[in-house]
């Protein structure tokens, strides 16, 4: 297996900055190296060209209504990121997509699904489910996962619709953190959701069992989507948007061992690591180690 990674440095969909350093610190923590022990070879193709946000207008003309910050911006990155996912799925690699923020999910899972029936797994704290009608902050990266759903306004942006992303291969796991509207929209779809009391409750190795065979059940494969403030501020100080009470460092690896076992990982990305909050890189490490797991590293 050859793993392709492409940096995707954009802080658009943040409300603070230093997120766009996030691959350049994950790459530092040595990526390339830790996927080598997981047997895969890396193949590093660099960043996207991003303009940085202080030479933007957030709140110019914007290809939808609503309360949307730089969504102009992020279209033009995510269109650019889909087609260089699409284009290594193209060529028999797996894309690993590095943030940047989280809104970098809507390229990856439209470039996933380009010409593919896939189900995504969420591993999160936050359910991203708004859209610029329903956002009480305007950041993006609360809403990669209504984008690529075509939930509100993005039902006909094709920039961020992944028709072939069904709610019934989409889940989320670690959720701990949602406004009124996303719960609503969860209550009422099919979208599939454990909260961190159901991780407390059950443990986590049956809810991410359930959680793969959810996501793969009748599509070629899934997305994996891991934003680092799945887990708990203790075990992943620098990130953007950090909640108490996330997944302990031991239970995010199995989570991802798991991952590589279940063999359905098409296109996966890590995203919110932001090098201005952490300590000594220790966030951007644990990305680095996350990953191998997911791509098959053990122990033994």
């Amino acid at each position: 297996m050859t793993v392709r990674i492409i940096g995707a440095p954009t802080d658009y969909g943040a409300n603070r900055r230093g997120v766009d350093m996030g691959p350049s610190a994950i790459r530092y923590a040595g990526l390339a190296a830790e996927l080598e022990t997981a047997g895969v070879a890396a193949r590093d193709t660099g960043d996207l060209l991003v303009p940085r946000a202080e030479e933007r207008d957030p709140d110019a003309e914007q290809p939808t209504s609503g309360k949307a910050k730089f969504l102009r911006e992020t279209s033009d990155v995510c269109s650019r990121l889909s087609e260089e996912v699409a284009a290594t799925l193209a060529e028999g690699e797996v894309p690993l997509a590095l943030g940047g923020d989280h809104s970098i999910a809507i390229g990856s899972l439209t470039g996933s699904a380009r010409d593919a029936e896939i189900g995504t797994i969420w591993f999160d704290a936050h359910a991203d489910l708004n859209t610029p009608e329903t956002t009480p902050s305007g950041n993006v990266h609360g809403m990669p996962l209504a984008a690529a759903l075509g939930l509100g306004e993005f039902a006909d942006a094709e920039w961020a619709h992944a028709p072939n992303l069904r709610e019934e291969n989409t889940v989320i796991v670690g959720l701990r953190s949602a406004d009124s509207a996303e719960r609503e929209y969860i209550k009422e779809s099919d979208v599939t959701a454990y909260t961190m009391s159901d991780i407390d409750e059950r443990g986590i190795a049956p809810v991410v069992e359930e959680a793969l065979v959810t996501a793969s059940r009748g599509v070629d494969g899934v997305h994996v989507s891991l934003d680092l403030d799945w887990l708990d501020p203790n075990e992943a100080p620098g990130v953007g948007t950090p909640v108490r009470g996330g997944v302990t460092y031991r239970e995010a690896h199995f989570a991802m061992e798991l991952v590589a076992e279940a063999d359905v990982m098409r296109s996966m990305e890590l995203v919110e690591v932001n090098p201005t909050l952490d300590q000594h890189n220790e966030t951007a490490g644990l990305a680095t180690e996350l990953a191998a797991s997911a791509f098959g590293k053990t122990v033994l």
